[in-house]
C-alpha cells in the first residue's frame, strides 16, 4: 500500500521479514543498491564513513539505496552531505528511527520523508488472504509463501536473536532475552506488568524495561497507551502489549495443558486486527493514534483511533454470538465521548447494528478498514 515517492530521498522503516528489500527492488530497479549486510562493505563504512562517495559512479542520475542503515548510523552525515552538495537520491532501510535516535545521530534533518513498512495487510493479500491461515501464522510474506510456515516462524525468531539482537550488541545476555520474549508473550493483548515478568525472568525490572525498549527500537513489538483524554471516570493508565505480528506471537508463545486454546486464539484474533490498524493507518498516512480504553471496573473497549478525523473504537471478539455484555465497554465510552464511532468486529457471518454501535464479521471489516478510517 506504499507509494514510491519520486522525488525525495526517504526512510524506509520496518522489522526484517516485512520485505523491505523486496518493495525496494521492485519499485527501484535501477538504483545503486548497498546492503549493510554484507560484511566487506559494513566494515569499509563503518571504518570511513566517507568512503561512500567513492561507491557512486559519477555523474550517477538514479537512486541510491543504503539497506540497513541502522547499522551504520554515522553513514547519515554523509548521506546529508552528498544530498546538499549533487542533489542524490537515496532509500535508506532499516528496524526504526528510534534505533538510529538512541545512537545519537538526526534522520537528515527534514531532509528525507519516513515510511514505516508492516505485515502484508488483507487488502495487499486479496484472495490470497485467509483468515484460519492468518491467525495461525501471521501475516508476514514469507509465512504466505513458505510451504512450512511453522518451521519459517521458528528460522525467524532465531535471525533475530542471532543477527539483530547478538550483532548488535543490544543485550548480553541472549538467554535471560529468550526467556524475557516468552514471558512476554504471555502478555499478548493483555494490560502490561513489567514487575510480574521480571519475576517471571527472575532479573531486574530496569533490565527488563531495557528489553521492551528494545522489542520498541526494532519496532518488533508495541506497548499501547491507555485513552484518557478529558477523562470521566477513573481509568487504567498502564500500556497494553502487542507483539507486531500474530505468527512470531504464536511462535513465542508457550503451549500446554495449562494453556487454553480458546485463549490463544482470542489473542490472536485481536492481534490481527492490531497489526491492519497499524497498517492502513501508517500507509494513508491517516495521523490517528492509537490507544485502548479501560475503566476502573474492567470495562473495556480494544482499541480507540483518535486524531484530526475523529475518534474510533472497535471491541474485538473471535466469538460467533453476541451477548449484550460484549458490548458495554463500547456503550460506556460512548457515554463519554458522544462523537465516537462505534464498531464490534466479530467471528460470525451477520453484519448488524445495535444503536450506534455497527457489528461486522471480521472478514467484512478488514477488507472495508480503510474506508472506515478515511470516513
Amino acid at each position: 500500500m506504499i507509494k514510491a515517492p519520486r522525488g525525495k530521498s526517504f526512510f524506509l522503516f520496518g522489522p526484517r521479514g516485512t520485505g523491505k528489500t523486496t518493495w525496494v527492488k521492485a519499485n527501484f530497479p535501477k538504483a545503486l543498491y548497498l546492503d549493510l549486510l554484507e560484511a566487506r562493505l559494513f566494515n569499509d563504512l563503518l571504518a570511513d564513513p566517507q568512503r561512500l562517495d567513492g561507491l557512486i559512479p559519477r555523474g550517477f542520475s538514479d537512486w541510491i539505496v543504503i539497506d540497513e542503515i541502522q547499522r551504520v548510523p554515522e553513514l547519515l552525515n554523509e548521506v546529508h552531505r552528498l544530498i546538499e552538495r549533487d542533489g542524490y537520491r537515496f532509500v535508506l532501510t532499516g528496524s526504526s528511527p528510534r534505533a538510529i535516535r538512541r545512537k545519537g545521530v538526526n534522520l537528515l534533518a527534514g531532509r528525507a520523508l519516513s515510511y514505516h513498512l508492516f505485515p502484508l495487510t488483507a487488502g495487499e493479500l486479496g484472495k490470497d488472504f485467509n483468515l484460519d491461515h492468518s491467525l495461525i501464522y501471521g501475516q508476514l510474506p514469507s509465512a504466505y509463501r513458505e510451504k512450512d510456515p511453522a518451521a519459517y516462524l521458528e528460522s525467524y525468531l532465531q535471525t533475530y536473536l542471532e543477527e539483530e539482537i547478538r550483532q548488535e550488541g543490544l543485550t548480553r545476555n541472549l538467554g535471560a532475552f529468550s526467556r524475557f520474549l516468552e514471558a512476554a508473550s504471555l502478555s499478548q493483548a493483555s494490560v502490561l506488568s513489567v514487575s510480574a515478568i521480571a519475576r517471571d525472568c527472575s532479573v531486574e525490572r530496569k533490565v527488563v524495561e531495557n528489553y521492551f525498549a528494545i522489542l520498541e527500537d526494532l519496532r518488533i513489538a508495541y506497548r499501547l497507551p491507555a485513552f484518557t483524554k478529558r477523562a470521566k471516570r477513573r481509568l487504567a493508565v498502564h500500556p497494553k502489549f502487542y507483539f507486531f505480528d500474530v505468527g512470531l506471537y504464536r511462535t513465542l508463545r508457550p503451549k500446554g495443558p495449562l494453556d487454553l486454546p480458546e485463549e490463544i486464539g482470542g489473542h490472536a484474533f485481536e492481534t490481527l486486527f492490531m497489526q491492519e490498524l497499524m497498517a492502513v493507518n501508517a500507509y494513508l498516512r491517516l495521523g490517528y493514534n492509537l490507544y485502548y480504553w479501560r475503566t476502573a471496573t474492567n470495562a473495556e473497549v480494544d482499541f480507540v483511533l483518535y486524531g484530526a478525523k475523529g475518534i474510533k473504537a472497535f471491541e474485538v471478539k473471535r466469538t460467533g454470538k453476541i451477548t449484550g455484555s460484549m458490548l458495554r465497554g463500547l456503550k460506556l465510552l460512548a457515554e463519554d465521548y458522544p462523537a465516537a464511532r462505534l464498531y464490534f468486529i466479530y467471528g460470525g457471518k451477520r453484519r448488524m447494528r445495535e444503536g450506534e454501535i455497527e457489528i461486522l464479521p471480521v472478514k467484512q471489516a478488514l477488507r472495508e478498514l480503510p474506508e472506515i478510517l478515511r470516513q
